[in-house]
């Protein structure tokens, strides 16, 4: 049997003993909340929270309103690391549940059910902080206008929080109204976008001056831009791809073509099972944030497909095929619909499926480790955290069989 097929049979095996485990643990929960009657695998993942959840609709609006008390909401998605993370740390605590629900109708919103909601508080959040992501938490007037959101907290800070907004609400609420005012009206002109009645005459002008203030972020080294976290952004890459052909910008081609080449190599590509992870957490594309999101890997299959039309690389051609094994095995269900996501926790930690320590790998890859070794960096440049290895590339199949002298 293959190496990857006995990695891949271990993998699926144990997601599916720890979607038991998950069953049996909901069981045992001694509370229930209104979330139990929902079919989102997001709501029903906080239906034992001691929070006093709420499912977004009319019945739950109508409520804030005639008890005017102030509208928590909490926004994720089933496949977010740190959505989990916030719920064990406050969502399922008591003290932290009594406060919630002794000040607020508290509402629980998957963005992949209602991405509508999730565009409303978003945009919210992003005229507050200037940035957004999930979890994404908002607390709103008993009409559903917003006056504060963010991100993560912790537990102590998020108590800190919410119990200053009630606060505020009690002795200032003229001054929270017209704070909510004003960001509803920023909300919906953020959303208007007038009609432009002007003749259509794009120039390569327009394109260049686009694209040279981006490229100044460009990472040429690493691909993808400066810093981290780095995500894959397959649209963009898609766009630059084009542009860089049609205007036969070799820098630009090169940098798209450096990028395509890391994240292959890198360990947000399951080098094992195919399919991209949501993003990266350093700048080397090497620790990958482990949840796998369906529309990321259809666009990145787009994005390779074109990119072997380019570059005729052999390496891109493996990513669409493998990739789309992936979907079709682990995203795809027997009725021919497709799962949005796989989860980034597996058993409460982060990659638990997706890394190994050494003595693993030699119990599955057995006489031939040494090639294995070399070929998926079991070493220094591997190596991630509590002795686990993410399993990277830096030669190719072609470069590995011929180094052993070996055949595939």
């Amino acid at each position: 049997m293959k190496i990857s097929n006995v990695l891949g049979i271990f993998l699926i095996t144990t997601l599916s003993c720890n979607s038991q485990e998950n069953k049996s643990m909901e069981k045992e929960n001694i509370y229930t909340n209104q979330l139990i009657n929902e079919t989102s695998p997001y709501l029903l993942q906080h239906a034992y929270n001691p929070v006093d959840w709420h499912p977004w609709n009319e019945q739950t609006l109508d409520k804030a309103k005639a008890e005017g008390k102030l509208l928590l909401i909490s926004i994720g998605y089933s496949a977010c690391h740190w959505c989990h993370v916030m719920e064990h740390e406050s969502f399922e605590d008591a003290e932290v549940a009594k406060i919630m629900n002794d000040n607020f109708i508290c509402i629980k919103v998957d963005r992949e059910e209602r991405p509508d909601v999730d565009q409303v508080y978003m945009t919210a959040v992003q005229l507050m902080n200037q940035r957004g992501g999930w979890p994404l938490n908002c607390v709103a007037l008993p009409n559903g206008k917003p006056f504060w959101g963010g991100t993560y907290f912790r537990k102590e800070d998020w108590k800190k929080q919410i119990l200053g907004l009630a606060n505020a609400y009690k002795t200032e609420p003229n001054r929270v109204i017209e704070f909510a005012d004003r960001l509803s009206l920023g909300i919906q002109q953020s959303e208007n976008i007038g009609l432009n009645t002007t003749e259509v005459n794009f120039t390569w002008e327009d394109l260049n001056n686009m694209v040279s203030p981006w490229s100044e972020h460009f990472d040429n080294a690493e691909g993808g831009t400066n810093g981290a976290p780095k995500f894959p952004m397959p649209n963009a890459y898609n766009f630059l791809l084009h542009y860089a052909h049609l205007s036969k910008n070799t820098e630009v081609l090169e940098h798209v073509e450096i990028t395509l080449d890391k994240m292959i190599f890198g360990g947000i590509y399951d080098q094992i099972g195919g399919g991209f992870s949501r993003y990266s957490t350093d700048k080397y594309w090497k620790a990958p944030h482990f949840e796998k999101m369906l529309y990321d890997n259809g666009q990145l299959v787009s994005l390779y497909s074109e990119a072997y039309l380019k570059f005729q690389n052999p390496l891109y051609k493996e990513v669409v095929f493998e990739s789309l094994e992936f979907i079709e095995r682990e995203l795809t269900a027997e009725n021919g619909a497709f799962y949005s996501a796989l989860d980034a926790d597996s058993e409460g930690e982060e990659g638990k499926f997706y890394v190994w320590n050494e003595a693993e790998l030699k119990l599955f890859i057995c006489e031939d480790f040494d090639i294995f070794k070399d070929y998926y960096n079991i070493n220094s440049k591997g190596l991630w955290e509590h002795g686990n290895y993410i399993l990277l590339r830096k030669k190719t199949k072609k470069e590995i069989t011929k180094k052993y002298k070996i055949s595939i």
